[in-house]
């Protein structure tokens, strides 16, 4: 049996809750609201899909639910997300006591959530596993998600 089409990935689903207002939105999401987020993450061995481990996997999937849900439970869940030019929202978070919220270099659009998790987040905890990220989809409900791909 010939593997060299073949590559393999895993997905593990994560669950978080956290709230957040999408600056100069038009609509009612201009408003602090809140969701039940669910994140996707898809990680790839780093030689590009085909290395497995002596047990025959790409990593283990509580390595990747402790890795990516530790860093989500330290630093979104319950936590409020705010664009970091969002100077109303960030004063407003600031004067609630006890407070937790992430300050975002962009939006807190899903999409922005999921290239957050992509490109700054997997890189960080996942780099000595021997995998890298190749997408991330964030839920904001169970019908609607965004993803953001590194091919």
């Amino acid at each position: 049996m010939s593997s060299s089409t073949t590559q393999l990935s895993l997905i593990r689903q994560l669950r978080f809750c956290a709230g957040h207002r999408l600056y100069k939105h038009e609509s009612k999401c201009a408003f602090f609201h809140g969701h039940n987020y669910r994140v996707d993450i898809e990680v790839v061995g780093q030689g590009g899909g085909t290395e497995v481990d002596a047990v025959g996997r790409v990593v283990d999937f509580s390595q990747i639910k402790q890795r990516i849900l530790g860093w989500l439970d330290a630093h979104w869940d319950h936590a409020f997300i705010v664009f970091e030019q969002d100077e109303n929202a960030l004063a407003a978070v600031r004067m609630v006591e006890p407070t937790k919220y992430f300050v975002l270099p962009w939006n807190p659009t899903a999409e922005n959530m999921a290239r957050y998790l992509l490109e700054v987040v997997a890189p960080e905890v996942l780099g000595d596993l021997g995998v890298v990220a190749r997408e991330v989809r964030v839920w904001e409900t169970e019908e609607s998600c965004a993803v953001a791909t590194s091919r």
